[in-house]
């Protein structure tokens, strides 16, 4: 554990951030699983629910909670995943 004043300081600033990035991957992963559910129930759906996990992703990634060409790639196998579905 740290001993000085700033140290103590960055730690909790650390955890913070730490557990406000957890958040944003996990709601980031319930919305991709959500999306894949809802591809394999009814195509109809699977578009509102593709728009809201895009707006998810994209958030991390301005963020910088997950790096922008992983968020573009999370939107691109989602969007064929969805696409497939639908035809």
């Amino acid at each position: 554990m740290a001993n000085h004043k700033s140290a103590l300081k960055r730690a909790r600033q650390n955890e913070i951030r730490r557990m406000r990035n957890k958040a944003t991957k996990t709601r980031v992963k319930s919305a991709t699983k959500d999306v894949r559910q809802a591809a394999d129930a009814s195509a109809e759906d699977a578009v509102g629910v593709l728009n809201t996990a895009k707006s998810a992703i994209d958030k991390a990634a301005k963020k910088g909670v997950i790096h922008k060409n992983t968020a573009a790639r999370k939107v691109s196998r989602l969007s064929q995943l969805v696409n497939a579905a639908t035809k």
